[in-house]
């Protein structure tokens, strides 16, 4: 029985780890050949002997657009083409608030959270109109739909959304479909790297978080990379072949509403502001 992208080739960028390694594992196992690309070239080494003949890696870093060029010309000369580009390389960006924030922390966000995917597309673009057409996903986030994530990551992840629309209206014309993935709490080394953690200590960090996380969502579990690779699969593979221009919210349920609308435990102020003029009026 073959695979839900046999004969596909990918191009996963922060394929090494977290959600991307997830992915790549996925892809792998439904029959797809992938490019991976990463700044950990140790873990891009270890594999491409796993995955021998499956798995190929190459540096990039999603901030430079040569280095973006010389990955998409590598998937064509190591597998033969592309049909799936999964932007997913990023970090948590700077956590520096309006008041505070400075140029370069905001151009650095946006270099690796937005500008790469446009990158990443535009590079992958020719090589998936020379095959009939493609699919393109770009990891957005909740931060992109909702306060309180961080400013210049939401902001990030916002455009992330909207780049995912109007490609996806441009691009539609080559049967290539653009979608974004928004994870909610995704257990992974991103948030200890955001707090300028080294990576081992953020791996540490990320098995920390598995108990707390599942406290902040209906879903009562740790959201895991596995998680967002399934809905990855799914925008690559032909099952969502009339899907492109639209994101897909991949998170727990933590955005449904405010805490009292599941939580039985939670007070709503308003409520409890009533409640104790009642009792004051009855006292």
């Amino acid at each position: 029985m073959s695979g839900r992208l046999e004969g596909k080739i990918a191009l996963i960028t922060g394929g090494c780890s977290g959600i991307g390694l997830a992915t790549t594992e996925r892809f792998v196992a439904e029959g797809a050949r992938v490019l991976v690309t990463d700044l950990q070239c140790e873990k891009g080494a270890m594999l491409e002997r796993h995955f021998a003949g499956k798995v190929a890696y190459h540096r990039c870093d999603v901030t430079q657009e040569a280095d973006i060029a010389a990955a998409v010309a590598t998937a064509a000369s190591a597998f033969g083409g592309l049909d799936i580009l999964f932007n997913n390389a990023g970090t948590g960006g700077t956590p520096l608030g309006v008041a505070e924030m400075t140029i370069e922390a905001w151009d650095a966000t946006f270099a690796l959270l937005l500008r790469g995917p446009m990158l990443g597309i535009k590079h992958a673009a020719p090589l998936m109109i020379a095959r009939g057409g493609g699919s393109v996903i770009n990891t957005a986030s909740i931060a992109g739909l909702e306060a309180g994530w961080g400013l210049a990551y939401g902001v990030a992840k916002a455009g992330v959304i909207q780049l995912s629309k109007l490609a996806a209206a441009e691009l539609a014309v080559h049967n290539i479909r653009v979608n974004a993935i928004c994870p909610g709490v995704i257990v992974t080394p991103i948030f200890g790297i955001a707090a300028g953690l080294e990576r081992p200590a953020a791996d540490q960090m990320a098995a920390a978080l598995v108990e707390a996380s599942a406290k902040m969502q209906p879903l009562r579990r740790a959201g895991d990379p596995a998680d967002i690779a399934s809905a990855a699969l799914y925008l690559a593979s032909d099952d969502s072949s009339f899907v492109t221009g639209t994101h897909l919210v991949v998170d727990g349920g933590i955005t449904v509403g405010q805490r009292i609308s599941w939580d039985p435990e939670a007070v709503l102020p308003l409520h409890a502001a009533m409640q104790a003029a009642l009792t004051g009026n009855a006292a």
